[in-house]
C-alpha cells in the first residue's frame, strides 16, 4: 500500500484560490447529494459544514431546506471572500453564517448541530482523530454525519491513473493537487479504525466511487 504523504492543511495563496474558483466541481457536488437521498432533510435545522470551500454546499443545502440555517467553517481566509461574494449574490444569505476557524477546538458549544457534513477536509487534517472527536462533541444526539472524502489508492501508478481519467484535461495546477490528494486521504480500513478510536464505530464507511469514500451514518 503506498504511504500516506501530507499536503499543505490550508489552501490559503491567490493563485489556487482563482484556479479553484474558475474550476467545474458540480459532479462533486452531485455525487455529494447523491448520498444524502435517504436523509431527512427536515431534521437539519442546524447543519455545520467543516472545510465549506467556497459555500457551493452549503448554498445548496439552504435551497432545498428552507428552514436550515448552515455554519460553514473554513481555514482559509481567501476561500471565505470568494464564498462570502457567492453566498451574497445567492437568495439563501441570510440562512448561512461563514466562520474562519480551524480543528482543533472549533469556537462552538457541544450538541450545538443537527447535521454535521464535510467534503474534501478529512485527507488535510494531519490527526483525524482530533476531526473526528470534534464532530462527536459539536453533534447532538441523532445528529447525522455525512463525510465525503478521496481514498488513498494502493499504488502510486493507480493514483496517476485516476489523476489522468478525472483530470487529465484539467489545469496542471488542479491535476498536481488531485494527485497529491490522494497521496494524502486515508483507506478505508485506516478511517475505520479512527472512528472506533473516537467512539464512533458505529458510522458506516464506504466506497462510493473510484476515488471517493463516504462516512455516514447518526451520532447517538
Amino acid at each position: 500500500m503506498m504511504p500516506r504523504i501530507l499536503e499543505k492543511e490550508v489552501m490559503d495563496d491567490s493563485a489556487h484560490v482563482e484556479t479553484y474558483a474558475g474550476a467545474d466541481f458540480s459532479n462533486v457536488d452531485e455525487l455529494f447529494f447523491k448520498q444524502c437521498r435517504a436523509v431527512d432533510f427536515e431534521k437539519w435545522k442546524r447543519v455545520l459544514d467543516i472545510g465549506c470551500g467556497f459555500g457551493r454546499i452549503p448554498i445548496e443545502i439552504a435551497r432545498r431546506i428552507s428552514t436550515a440555517h448552515i455554519t460553514a467553517v473554513d481555514a482559509s481566509l481567501p476561500m471565505l471572500d470568494t464564498a462570502r461574494k457567492m453566498i451574497a449574490a445567492s437568495p439563501c444569505e441570510s440562512q448561512i453564517k461563514l466562520v474562519h476557524a480551524r480543528i482543533p477546538d472549533l469556537p462552538f458549544n457541544p450538541q450545538s448541530f443537527d447535521a454535521i457534513i464535510s467534503v474534501y477536509t478529512l485527507h488535510h487534517i494531519p490527526d483525524p482523530i482530533i476531526f473526528w472527536k470534534e464532530i462527536k462533541r459539536l453533534g447532538a444526539s441523532g445528529a447525522t454525519v455525512m463525510v465525503m472524502d478521496f481514498f488513498r489508492p494502493e499504488s502510486q501508478a493507480v493514483a496517476e491513473m485516476l489523476v489522468e481519467k478525472f483530470a487529465g484535461n484539467g489545469h496542471p495546477l488542479l491535476k498536481e493537487d488531485f494527485y497529491n490528494s490522494l497521496r494524502a486521504a486515508f483507506t478505508a480500513s485506516e478511517v475505520r479504525a479512527q472512528l472506533v478510536e473516537a467512539g464512533l464505530s458505529h458510522l458506516v464507511v464506504e466506497m462510493i466511487s473510484e476515488r471517493h469514500i463516504l462516512i455516514s451514518g447518526t451520532l447517538s
